[in-house]
């Protein structure tokens, strides 16, 4: 867990999960924000999941990332039971391959917002960066950290570029 202070709540609904999930750690730790993990399940134990995002708020927490496969109505839970962002994360597996978890996280009632990123292992990571960059608003030492993640972002596909190139001469 990054030092500091906890910001970022992560959720998920089984502990299978936690092996997908896991990368959005890394990248909070790259950004020096603090984290939390639970598993809380929206079936299994809803009033947990209910409590956890009640408090979450008071307990400190800015943004709430939820990672479900199957129904995956975890993310509707806890938005429902705080005001703070929540980004679902849908996980891929099942009969459906991930299609009923995305399907399920994206179908939220008007007023019950979730964000929802993409299916597969950029899930977590493209969270943890939408959560990175919530937290930037009004902070200018983390923007410019998250610029700075861009620029390498940039430039390893310049270097990537200039390999193929390289390769298509040699």
């Amino acid at each position: 867990m990054a030092k500091g202070k906890v910001e970022v709540g992560i959720v998920m609904g089984s502990d299978s999960d936690w092996s997908i999930v896991k990368s959005a750690t890394e990248i909070f730790e790259s950004f020096g924000i603090g984290y939390e993990v639970r598993v809380c399940s929206a079936h299994r134990t809803p009033d947990e999941a209910a409590k956890y995002a009640a408090s979450a708020e008071k307990r400190g927490l800015k943004v709430i990332l939820s990672a479900a496969g199957g129904a995956a109505h975890l993310g509707g839970v806890l938005a429902a039971h705080t005001i703070l962002p929540v980004i679902g994360i849908p996980i891929k597996g099942g009969a459906l391959n991930g299609i009923d978890s995305l399907l399920a996280t994206i179908q939220m009632p008007a007023g019950i917002p979730v964000a929802t990123v993409t299916l597969g292992s950029a899930g977590p990571i493209n969270a943890a960066l939408f959560a990175v960059q919530i937290l930037a608003v009004g902070r200018a030492g983390l923007r410019k950290k998250f610029a700075a993640y861009k620029e390498q972002l940039k430039e390893k596909v310049r270097k990537g570029n200039a390999r193929v190139q390289k390769e298509l001469k040699g």
